[in-house]
Order: structure tokens, then sequence, then C-alpha cells
């Protein structure tokens, strides 16, 4: 069996690899310019695709059935090609949102829900969240008559769902709104799966809102494709296991603590052991610099060494699946947390205070260790998911991370 996602510009796809996991047929990456669609879909060698920007509206003239949601949605995003050479359509994606709202334990029956954006996804939405029962649902557009300058007479929402590409990688960091206007909010969603948690997803965490990202959606309207292809049912478990699986492999591990506690070491080992990039905030606080790390405190002391930290933390903290090791002090600023803890699980590595070195440290040549740590415990802690005991050997070390990782 020969399937594949069929797009104009693909890039790097998670769905072969997701499919692997799901079943044994052949995934590929159809990449095709638009006079070239429908040769394809008409004489291409394929039995099952997954359609992705911009072809869900162009391939629906050529299935001679569509599902009743894809009729709805007025979009497919999987085909199915017949024994007798006829095209099904469907819309998976209704499917794997769906799924999502469910594993993040929002009810949306009687409630008041937003939509932000109106493009495909946006439709998609709307059409599940009225199918489960939701008392009205209001698309949010930036032109429309309900948009982001008039959002006040929104202030009873009780769902928040993000359709838009706001908050995405590269572009970490924004989000379409602001969630303390919505003091009613129960429940938001963002379809947006890199990063993990966008900054939309991080304020409702802050917030302690329930909420949930895009990954279980994208795995899960990938395990309805499947099904759809292989004419064989997948439990839901496999959603769950597919969802971890992805979301250790696309997760940074960072590496906390204090200066001297082996972070540069752990970090290099852990490395060279998951087959992962190493970056380290210092060396990149060096290039970004121009100068040693001792040199940027001589010339301009901790504020001008912090806040070029920051900048630097802000670029390492949208990569994924690598290894970082920070420098001691990025917990003394709060704002670092939410930029490494967007896209990765933080360890923190502690030491035995007299076993930590102090040459070429500049705030441990000049501060008593036993004060400062005091003084950062608690947002060591803060920022931590994870503590991990550093004073044995390395491969001891590495095997406490790796148990905690699975």
């Amino acid at each position: 069996m020969q399937c594949g996602l069929l797009g104009e510009k693909l890039g790097h796809s998670y769905s072969p690899a997701i499919h692997g996991e799901l079943a044994d047929y052949d995934y590929q990456l159809f990449e095709k310019a638009p006079d070239a669609v429908e040769d394809f879909l008409l004489h291409g060698d394929w039995d099952g695709l997954n359609v992705t920007i911009p072809y869900k509206k162009t391939v629906m003239p050529f299935c001679a059935e569509l599902s009743e949601r894809a009729r709805k949605i007025g979009s497919v995003n999987t085909l199915v090609r017949r024994p007798d050479g006829s095209i099904f359509g469907d819309n998976t994606d209704a499917y794997g949102f769906e799924k999502l709202i469910g594993r993040a334990g929002i009810e949306v029956a009687g409630k008041k829900a937003l939509v932000l954006g109106s493009g495909g996804a946006s439709v998609m939405a709307v059409e599940v969240l009225r199918s489960l029962g939701a008392a009205s649902v209001t698309v949010i557009s930036r032109h429309g008559e309900d948009n982001y300058d008039n959002l006040a007479r929104h202030a009873d929402a009780q769902i928040l769902v993000n359709t838009t590409p706001v908050g995405m990688f590269p572009k970490n960091g924004v989000a379409a709104v602001d969630l303390r206007a919505f003091p009613a909010c129960e429940g938001v969603v963002d379809v947006v799966y890199n990063p993990a948690r966008t900054a939309l997803l991080l304020q409702a965490e802050a917030l302690g809102i329930p909420h949930a990202g895009g990954l279980y959606m994208l795995v899960g309207q990938a395990k309805r494709s499947c099904e759809l292809f292989t004419g064989r049912e997948i439990p839901d478990s496999e959603i769950d296991r597919i969802e971890a699986l992805l979301s250790r492999e696309m997760q940074n591990v960072i590496l906390i603590g204090m200066p001297g506690c082996g972070k540069s070491t752990i970090g290099a080992a852990l490395a060279e052991k998951l087959g992962r990039p190493l970056l380290e905030a210092d060396a990149e606080i060096e290039k970004a610099a121009g100068c040693s790390i001792p040199e940027i405190f001589a010339k301009g002391g901790e504020a001008a060494f912090r806040k070029i930290e920051t900048t630097v933390l802000a670029e390492l903290g949208k990569q994924s699946g690598a290894v970082i090791s920070t420098g001691g002090g990025c917990v003394t600023r709060e704002e670092n947390y939410p930029l490494l803890h967007q896209n990765g699980r933080i360890f923190w590595l502690q030491r035995e205070l007299n076993r930590l070195p102090k040459d070429g440290r500049p705030l441990s040549l000049k501060n008593d260790l036993r004060e400062m740590y005091a003084r950062r415990e608690p947002l060591y802690r803060r920022f931590a998911d994870h503590v991990i005991d550093n004073n044995g050997s390395v491969e001891e070390t590495l095997a406490a991370i790796l148990e905690v990782l699975g």
C-alpha cells in the first residue's frame, strides 16, 4: 500500500513518523505544484493520502463521495482510492480536534466559545464545537464583525480556541489575545503544536485554566486517516502512546543549577547518549557579545550580561529535540522561565556547595556561595520540572535523567 502527504511546500513533517508507528505501509511526502495536482490525483501511484494546505479544497471536485463532516466543513484532508478507482474524501482533522478537547477534559456543551481565526481550521473547529453542543460559537477575525478590536463584547466567553498561526515556530512568544480579558474562561485549545506550549497556553497554565496544544490533534487525525486507509480499527490508546513518543523527541532537555554544578559535563554526555545537539547558553552568549563572559561583566556588569542571556535563551528555547545547558543565574529573571518551558523539560542538577569550582565565574568569585544558593534555591525549584542529584558519577546522573525521560 502506498500512502503519503500531499501539499505544495511540505518541508519537515511529522506525518511519516506517526504513520510509521501506526502501520507498515509506505508513507511519502508528495510535493506538487498546483498545475500537477490533477494528474497526480487521477494517475499517481497512491492508495491513501493526507492533504495539507493549500489543497484541502482543491481536491474536493475529484471525490466521488464525501463524508458528511467533509461536506459541512467544506474541506478534505484525507483521500482514499477505492478498488474501482473512485476517490472518497473525509476530514479527519475534525476527529483529531474532537479527541484533543476530550483529552483536555474541557466541557463544551452549553458553553460560549470563541474561535480565533477564520481559515480552514476555524471552519473545522466551529463544526466540532457545535456538534459537541456549544451554546454559541463566535469566530474572531481581523476584519469581520467580531474582531480583535471589539473583544470586550465577548468577555463572557468560556472556551477559547486558537486556529491562527500566531505563536507558532519560529515566531514564538506571542498570543492573539490576553486571557485576562476573559474572566469566565474555562478551557483553552491551541491547534499549534510547535512549540509544545505557545504563549497562549503558557498564560492558561499560569492562570490555572485547563488547556491543550495541537500535537494530540495531529496524532489523532493521523490515527483516523490510517483507519480509513487500511479498513481496520485502531485503539485510542495508540494516540496517547504516539503523542507521548513524539513529545519526548520534540521537547528539549534543559539543565539548570548553580555555577559549576556540572551542567556542561552532563549536557555533553546526555547529548551524545541521546544523539541530540548540545546547545550551551554561555557559549552562545559569548558569541552574541563577541567577547568572554568575564569581559561582559567587566564592561557592563551583571545587568548587561543578563540582558544578553535572555536574548540568547529566547532563541535557544525555540529549538526542538536539543539538550540545553544554561548559566547558573538564568533563574534570576522570571522572563526566562517561559522561554525555556515553552518547549522543554527542565532538570535542576544539585551538587554540594563545597564541590562547586569558582574559576572563571565572576559571580561565584565575588559572592559567598551559600548566600547565593539561599537566594536562588526557591528560583531553581520554581523553574524545575525534575530535581537530579549530581554528586555521584556522570553515569549515575545520566541514568537518573534517562529514567525520568522514559
